[in-house]
C-alpha cells in the first residue's frame, strides 16, 4: 500500500465513497490505502456526514505547518525513549485516538486515552498531558472526569503531592464489566416490555428476542473477559509460545 499523505483526489474519492455509502474498508481497498487511514481521516475532519474534501485537505496543509513551527529544535528538544522515530510515535497516538473517537468516545476523552496508553509507566499529570498535548489544563480536567467516571483511568498522588492520572492493565477488563452491567440493565427493560405489551404478541416478540439476543452476547463476554483477565498482566507470547499451542483452560 502506498505511503505519504492523502492527496487531494484521494480525499475526493473518499468524499464520494461516504456519499455512496461505502464503509471505511472498502473506500481504503478502492485507494490502496490502509483502513485506518481512512478512520482517522474521516473522523478528524468532521465525520461521515460532514467531510469534505477541499476543507479536509486545507485542515491538513494548517496541521502540517503548526507541525513544522511547533517542532523543537536543537539541545532542547525531548529524546524518544528506547530509540523511537518522534513522527512515527505521534502518527500512532493520533491513529489510536481516531480509533476510539470511533468507537464512540468523545475527542478530547480519547486524545487524553492514547496519549496515557503510550507511556511506558502509562501515567502522567495534569501539566504533562496538557503539554503534550497543547491544550488547556481545563480541557484536560474534564477529559479526565469523563474517563474517570468510565472506569478507564484513575487519580492518585506522587510523592511531591502531584495529582497524577494512570491507565492500569486491568482497565479493559473493568470495562468490559461495566458494558455488561449496562448491557443486562438493557435485558431487564425488554423483558419488562414483554410484560406490558404481552407474550406472544409482535412486540412482546420482538423485545423478547433482543433481550435472549443481548444475554446470550453479555454473559459470552463476561465469561470470555474472566478466562482472558490474566493476559492485560502477563507478558507477551514469543513467536515459539504461538506455535506451540494454546495454553491450557485454567477454569
Amino acid at each position: 500500500m502506498p505511503g505519504g499523505r492523502l492527496t487531494q483526489p484521494e480525499r475526493q474519492q473518499i468524499a464520494l465513497g461516504l456519499a455512496d455509502g461505502l464503509a471505511y474498508a472498502e473506500i481504503a481497498r478502492r485507494l490502496e490505502r490502509p483502513t485506518s487511514t481512512i478512520t482517522r481521516e474521516v473522523m478528524r475532519n468532521g465525520g461521515p456526514t460532514a467531510y469534505r474534501a477541499d476543507l479536509a485537505h486545507r485542515a491538513t496543509e494548517r496541521r502540517a505547518h503548526r507541525r513544522r513551527q511547533a517542532a523543537p529544535r536543537g539541545p532542547g528538544a525531548l529524546p524518544q525513549e528506547h530509540g523511537r522515530d518522534a513522527e512515527a510515535v505521534r502518527e500512532y497516538e493520533e491513529t489510536f485516538a481516531t480509533v476510539l473517537m470511533a468507537s464512540g468516545m468523545p475527542k478530547m476523552m480519547a486524545r487524553v486515552m492514547a496519549c496515557l496508553y503510550i507511556t511506558d509507566n502509562g501515567t502522567l499529570t495534569a501539566s504533562e498531558l496538557a503539554q503534550r498535548l497543547q491544550v488547556s489544563p481545563a480541557s484536560v480536567s474534564k477529559a479526565i472526569a469523563f474517563l474517570e467516571e468510565q472506569g478507564l483511568v484513575r487519580r492518585e498522588r506522587d510523592e511531591r503531592r502531584r495529582e497524577r492520572y494512570i491507565v492500569d492493565d486491568d482497565v479493559w477488563y473493568q470495562s468490559m464489566m461495566a458494558s455488561a452491567r449496562s448491557t443486562a440493565q438493557l435485558v431487564d427493560t425488554a423483558r419488562q416490555g414483554v410484560g406490558v405489551l404481552g407474550p406472544h404478541t409482535p412486540a412482546g416478540d420482538r423485545l423478547e428476542n433482543i433481550a435472549r439476543f443481548l444475554d446470550f452476547v453479555s454473559e459470552s463476554i463476561v465469561r470470555a473477559a474472566e478466562q482472558a483477565r490474566d493476559i492485560l498482566s502477563s507478558p507477551p507470547r514469543t513467536t515459539s509460545d504461538a506455535t506451540a499451542g494454546p495454553a491450557p483452560d485454567r477454569g
